[in-house]
């Protein structure tokens, strides 16, 4: 895993470095305000991308919104002191894939960049729960009759929709189903369309409120 570190001070980058190094993940860089992150994510294309939200000139949920922009794919994960509903809310609509908390240990800031390799959205604990109550309310069906959006859904991509929800990574649902991972994936991108939800942080939550997802991943 190659991870872009982008925080402005110089000695949590280092302590990161290092302990990130220590883990066997690769720092490809290290940037100290947005501007520089977006620069270093067009040249470097880090796997996982993770990001203070405070920082000078150009902050990270400017900076997030910037690299989803010339980056669909980037996965970026927010790590803060922030536990504000409004910086977590804005930071998952900007397009980050996850919100850790700066209290987070090593072994399970280790574990949440696995995760968001693999397409699972880590959540320090208690967050997970407040975006189920924020994009229950924007996944809700429409009003005069129109079809709940969950009914859109195949057998199959409910099934999907169920396990993901439950944290399990795309190769892990596709064991239980005897699938490829490639094959959820697909399913995914599918369930995101007919739901009209732009993260998989939104997926989540509206799985959570349908009753499909059990405990959510970080609760």
């Amino acid at each position: 895993m190659r991870v872009l570190l982008a925080d402005d001070h110089q000695l949590l980058l280092e302590g990161l470095r290092n302990l990130l190094e220590v883990h066997g993940i690769e720092v490809a860089g290290a940037a100290c305000d947005g501007l520089e992150a977006l620069s270093l994510a067009r040249t470097l294309q880090p796997d996982v991308i993770l990001m203070d939200i405070r920082m000078p000139g150009c902050d990270g949920l400017e900076a997030t919104r910037r690299i989803k922009a010339e980056m669909p794919a980037a996965r970026i994960v927010m790590l803060t002191t922030s536990d504000g509903d409004e910086d977590l809310f804005e930071a998952v609509k900007s397009g980050a894939c996850g919100y850790l908390l700066k209290s987070i240990d090593a072994e399970a800031l280790v574990a949440s960049l696995e995760q968001a390799l693999q397409g699972v959205p880590p959540f320090s604990p208690g967050l997970a729960g407040r975006l189920l109550g924020e994009f229950a309310r924007l996944a809700a069906p429409g009003a005069k009759g129109e079809e709940a959006p969950a009914q859109r859904l195949t057998a199959r991509q409910r099934e999907v929709l169920a396990l993901v929800a439950q944290g399990l990574a795309y190769k892990e649902v596709g064991v239980r189903l005897s699938l490829s991972a490639r094959t959820v994936k697909y399913h995914m991108a599918e369930i995101m369309r007919l739901l009209h939800l732009e993260h998989r942080a939104q997926v989540l939550a509206y799985a959570g409120r349908a009753g499909l997802g059990g405990t959510q991943p970080g609760e």
